[in-house]
């Protein structure tokens, strides 16, 4: 039986470890834009069944119990918090933050559609908006030009983008900013940099007015802020941790009951 504590005890600490892991990538981003915390899930494994529930004794009576021993834990998924983010005021009107559900749509290297939550945006050599540095930057997706001779980009709540053009006294409309939706975000992928791509699990995107079907508002002049909470993950992290010491005891104690087996011989 201490053999089975080894292997069990073991489980844990595999488990705790990965939940580690996810606290300290939460910590490590606690400052990135728009960022969304995880979360590590457990569910436990087989059982031995010693006697099942609803087995006759020796009396012929009915058990109402049996005798199940478990055998550990395992990290069962890695779940994502899309709860909202602080606002962070910055006066930059190519900074975005959604308000509600809802993602930007940007354009990768491949040409293929990602999305993110960091409304961080600029503007290239080109004019084009992107996500990210002006250089290397992600283009919004659809795409928006603004003119060189620009003085001043505006950003409305439903997402129509317009400048104010040297020399003329009424607005020029550029475009207007689509925001992409999905039935199950947390099934997205997570790619790295702030950017998400669909798969089965989260649905097919759909596209939407921000202020639309269910669909957030833009604020221009802010950005989202991590949703992680420093406190309540240094929290966790001691209560981890301490979870990782107690499966190490459990450890010991099965070798300790081993040892005390072995040494039956000298008796």
């Amino acid at each position: 039986m201490s053999v089975q504590t080894l292997y069990t005890a073991a489980t844990g600490m595999n488990a705790m470890e990965t939940k580690l892991d996810v606290i300290a990538n939460n910590l490590a981003n606690v400052n990135t834009t728009a960022f969304k915390k995880g979360r590590a899930n457990f569910e436990d494994l087989f059982y031995r069944q010693e006697s099942l529930p609803g087995a006759q004794d020796q009396a012929g009576n009915l058990t109402a119990t049996g005798e199940a021993i478990g055998l550990g834990t395992r990290v069962s998924s890695t779940q994502t918090d899309f709860r909202q983010g602080a606002f962070l005021d910055t006066g930059n009107p190519l900074d975005l933050a959604i308000e509600g559900r809802g993602f930007f749509k940007v354009l990768d290297t491949q040409g293929d559609t990602v999305y993110t939550r960091a409304g961080d945006f600029s503007i290239n050599g080109v004019g084009q908006i992107v996500v990210g540095s002006a250089s290397i930057g992600r283009l919004l997706d659809p795409a928006i030009t603004v003119p060189q001779d620009a003085v001043h980009v505006s950003i409305s709540a439903d997402g129509v983008v317009q400048a104010k053009v040297q020399g003329q006294t009424t607005p020029q409309n550029l475009g207007q900013l689509e925001l992409a939706t999905f039935i199950n975000p947390e099934g997205l992928l997570k790619l790295g940099e702030n950017l998400f791509s669909d798969t089965e699990a989260s649905g097919s995107p759909q596209s939407s007015i921000p202020g639309q079907n269910g669909t957030g508002l833009i604020r221009s002049g802010m950005l989202e802020a991590s949703n992680v909470n420093p406190v309540k993950e240094l929290i966790d992290l001691i209560t981890t941790q301490r979870s990782f010491e107690l499966n190490s005891q459990a450890i010991q104690a099965g070798d300790q009951i081993l040892q005390l087996v072995a040494n039956l011989r000298r008796y």
